[in-house]
């Protein structure tokens, strides 16, 4: 939708970075490696990614809009084109304010009927969507968007003003730029109560952008768990409103489905990835692009999932339909994932076809030193590692570390971070366990200033718990599965299969360090995550069983 305020000419769009990465589409999700016993167990901690920045009231929807644009490449989670909502005639809400009352950015109006102004509301708006649209100074933006609000709720009545919930987005929008997420979430929250969906298209899209801008919010503080309730609510705003079989739909089940991969919630995802899959199928050649992301996405949750056939499959009709609609500058993504499956396979020959492929595409589009050619790299150092070629592997480490060392510029920090959590993992199957822990805490690092990351930083955590536990480092193998254990728990992890493998090796910390009884009571919450999430008969489940046993002899119960 457009807005009528000043008409302005253009309403462009900060730009957010992807959910997972835009090039590390061929990234899988780390879990804890099976085992039965009490021996020590790798975890990758290179889950799939979601980093984004707080996006403008602008990006809040294409999938938000009602009127649908073709999606993003790649994860696009906060990646949306927002069509303004148009001014209203209508009022707002009745809010009860208090005359003299400060504004929240410090500041004091005298005169509260100069607020109440009717043309002050829209002047003061669009002067801060302009300030966030430039990227210029974002307090003055922020100072600018509260007034606005103030303005709008002075001149309340009894009907719901969708200008107030543009007003709340970009207010909101602005609080996230500044990384004050908490101050956003309150907003959001009231704007999704202010539309009303039997009032025709544009409330819908208000509450559903509501919903999704709130999903992301969350989703920046790393609660995933209310950021897929947000985002669930927000695809049943939207199918009320087009109906179930609407190409739109598809995208945002497609988009809800990442979220899902990002929690390891994978039945769900594929659920969801499946369901937008038959839609945009149903809805024919007006939505071929949209079915070739859906199959990328599904790619990887199949393989992440062990069902390596199904992600080829999948993946090879996705580059076929991405090449024969012009998109060759983006086949070469999907080549690396098809060379990941190729490798699962132990079809060796095929995979390094794929990866040089995508190898010599990376380096005519991007440049030598571009991370993608260090992905590249770091899957044929893999492949190499695995046929016992340990000279070629060591030398595809050591190329890639020299890209990631020195990236080019505007490459995202997260980026870097994979990289090098991949490049520990070559490290760690050659037993150089102590490279290994050096390249994680380097991308521990740069993880710990992005926002976002809580899962993944927990997943780096507990891998170098596992290294120190292997290097008999038991007192810093518990230290570190503490921190990674909480942060799991903070960000809606604790249902997990991965949650509960974690639970079980920081209880092997625990009893290497003699405190029985806390292993005991570890081994026991990873049991009942275990046998509701893998069942009894799962090997993770039966290792936990055997530690759980071993536990109670060494505290004297025989009795469970």
């Amino acid at each position: 939708m457009q807005e009528d305020i000043d008409k302005p000419e253009d309403d462009s769009n900060s730009n957010s970075s992807s959910k997972k990465g835009g090039s590390s589409s061929g990234k899988k999700s780390g879990l804890l490696e099976k085992s039965q016993s009490a021996s020590a167990k790798s975890i990758s901690p290179d889950h799939v990614k979601k980093s984004s920045q707080s996006q403008t009231v602008s990006e809040v929807s294409t999938k938000l809009s009602l009127k649908g644009k073709s999606p993003p490449e790649k994860p696009p989670i906060n990646k949306r084109n927002n069509k303004i909502l148009k001014k209203s005639n209508t009022g707002i809400v009745s809010m009860k304010k208090e005359k003299g009352s400060k504004l929240q950015n410090g500041t004091e109006d005298a005169s509260e009927s100069w607020l109440g102004n009717p043309d002050l509301g829209p002047f003061l708006l669009k002067q801060a969507r302009d300030l966030v649209s430039a990227g210029d100074n974002p307090q003055k933006a922020l100072e600018l968007a509260l007034r606005a609000a103030k303005s709008y709720e002075l001149g309340a009545n009894e009907k719901p003003n969708l200008e107030l919930v543009v007003c709340l987005h970009v207010t909101a929008a602005t609080y996230c730029s500044l990384g004050q997420y908490n101050e956003a979430i309150p907003l959001l929250e009231q704007s999704i109560e202010i539309p009303l969906i039997e009032e025709g298209q544009e409330h819908a899209l208000a509450k559903f952008a509501g919903h999704m801008q709130l999903g992301d919010t969350y989703a920046m503080l790393g609660e995933l768990e209310n950021s897929i309730t947000c985002y669930t609510t927000g695809l049943e705003v939207q199918k009320q409103v087009l109906g179930e079989t609407d190409p739109r739909v598809g995208e945002i089940c497609r988009y809800l489905a990442e979220a899902h991969v990002q929690a390891l919630q994978f039945d769900e995802a594929q659920r969801l990835c499946q369901m937008a899959l038959d839609i945009h199928r149903e809805n024919g050649s007006s939505a071929v692009l949209e079915e070739a992301a859906d199959r990328r996405l599904m790619g990887l949750i199949c393989e992440t999932r062990g069902d390596h056939e199904a992600a080829l499959e999948h993946l090879v009709l996705a580059s076929m339909s991405m090449v024969a609609n012009g998109q060759e500058a983006e086949v070469a993504s999907v080549d690396c994932s098809i060379g990941d499956a190729y490798l699962s396979l132990s079809r060796y020959d095929e995979a390094v076809f794929a990866y040089q492929k995508a190898l010599t595409a990376f380096k005519t589009t991007k440049g030598e030193n571009h991370p993608a050619i260090g992905s590249v790299f770091v899957r044929l150092a893999d492949l190499y590692n695995r046929t016992g070629k340990l000279r070629e592997s060591k030398s595809y480490c050591e190329n890639a570390l020299r890209i990631y060392e020195k990236p080019t510029l505007g490459i995202p920090p997260e980026e870097i971070a994979s990289g090098l959590t991949d490049v520990s993992a070559i490290y760690e199957s050659m037993n150089d366990l102590d490279q290994a822990i050096k390249l994680l805490q380097k991308a521990l690092k740069i993880y710990n200033d992005c926002p976002g990351q809580q899962s993944t930083i927990a997943g780096i955590e507990a891998q170098i718990g596992v290294l120190n536990y292997m290097l008999g480092n038991y007192s810093e193998s518990y230290n570190s599965f503490e921190g990674a254990i909480s942060k799991l728990r903070a960000c809606g992890q604790r249902k997990s299969a991965f949650f509960g493998v974690a639970l079980n090796q920081m209880g092997l910390a625990c009893v290497q360090c003699y405190a029985i009884h806390e292993a005991v009571q570890l081994f026991e919450e990873a049991k009942s995550i275990l046998e509701q999430e893998c069942g009894p008969y799962h090997l993770d489940t039966l290792g936990v069983y055997s530690n759980l046993a071993g536990t109670y002899d060494a505290s004297g119960r025989y009795q469970y």
